[in-house]
């Protein structure tokens, strides 16, 4: 009888043990729609803000770490910008920190590319004759960025995800290489003079809200 009820006590401790594991497991899988702002260089008045709208997938290894991609899109186009045109960004990378009951916090690092789809202009000559043998082209130009900053999420239920992500979008930007267009008073002629645009490296700061879905 003894040996029965102590075989029973022990089935009971472990499904509880079982069962407290299980609640306390984190969903592997998140996906969720994301809106953002990020702070773009305007040549006149230093930074304006574009609103954009993405998406971001997450896999949680374990309550601790996590690897997740997104991506963004900011429809709004600019012309009087240091690099014109619409901005599309891919991040991917890893999220660290500590989970609570109904929230939690994380440090996150996720490098990526952030494109201009009219970045840049050149001039080229059109291999014709005239007055004027040349054409402006708009170029896309992509830079590698870095996002860096911090995480604070909370979960109105094991299946919900709200969060609040601030940090530094770090973009570095190559050399290049462009054409000039001179006038020469001798000959009476334009012709193209390239110059060549040092890398640089600027800083934005981003903010996102999402809701997502864990499963």
């Amino acid at each position: 009888m003894k040996k029965t009820c102590f075989v029973a006590a022990v089935v009971v401790l472990l499904v509880q043990s079982q069962a407290f594991s299980q609640s306390h497991e984190v969903p592997k899988y998140e996906v969720a729609a994301e809106f953002t702002t990020f702070e773009r260089d305007n040549d006149y008045s230093g930074q304006r803000t574009e609103p954009g709208f993405g998406g971001r997938f997450t896999y949680n290894i374990n309550r601790i770490f996590s690897v997740e991609g997104a991506g963004y899109f900011f429809p709004k186009r600019c012309f009087d910008c240091v690099n014109p045109g619409r901005v599309t960004e891919v991040l991917g990378g890893v999220k660290v920190g500590k989970r609570f009951e109904n929230w939690g916090i994380f440090a996150k690092v996720r490098p990526g590319v952030v494109s201009f789809s009219q970045g840049d202009f050149n001039i080229s000559a059109t291999g014709a004759g005239g007055a004027f043998p040349f054409q402006f082209e708009n170029i896309r130009v992509n830079a590698f960025a870095t996002d860096v900053g911090g995480v604070l999420e909370f979960y109105p239920s094991k299946r919900i995800v709200t969060r609040i992500d601030a940090g530094d979008t770090i973009m570095h930007f190559g050399r290049s290489v462009r054409n000039r267009l001179d006038f020469n008073p001798v000959t009476q002629e334009f012709f193209l003079f390239p110059f060549a645009r040092p890398s640089r490296t600027t800083h934005h700061f981003q903010f996102v809200t999402s809701v997502g879905f864990r499963f």
